[in-house]
């Protein structure tokens, strides 16, 4: 989180929030951000009622607004799924942070414009496929 908020300095940008697992719960990062959507694990924050927990089965409880936040988690694991199998995200050939940078940004661009281009001639069923438009 450190190094990340680093390089955004040097864009003059900052991290405004986060949603991660319980594994990465810890105060440091909760007073990093705004807003960080972190649940507490059992063995932290006892007896406490208004705070985020997820269970083994992976069901929330506490307030309705962090709930809501936490739930968008799964969406975004998903895309990163999505560019590891299908962008070659997760073994890529190129070596250096700016080259990793770049490589990752064209990999986004990529899936994002296929899917605006599924959107836009109404077959969104080739949103997923990359290869679709390449003829």
């Amino acid at each position: 989180m450190e190094k990340t908020r680093q390089i955004l300095v040097k864009s003059k940008a900052k991290i405004r929030s986060v949603i991660a697992d319980s594994q990465y719960s810890d105060q440091k990062l909760r007073n990093a951000v705004a807003q960080a959507v972190v649940p507490y694990p059992s063995n932290q924050k006892r007896g406490v009622k208004d705070v985020l927990r997820v269970d083994k089965k992976f069901r929330t409880y506490g307030p309705d607004e962090p709930r809501r936040e936490y739930h968008k988690r799964p969406s975004v694991e998903a895309v990163y799924s999505f560019l590891k199998t299908q962008y070659s995200m997760a073994t890529n050939k190129v070596r250096g942070l700016s080259n990793v940078v770049c490589y990752a940004l064209y990999s986004i661009l990529c899936l994002v414009l296929n899917r605006e281009a599924a959107q836009n001639i109404g077959r969104v069923d080739k949103a997923v496929s990359p290869t679709y438009f390449n003829t």
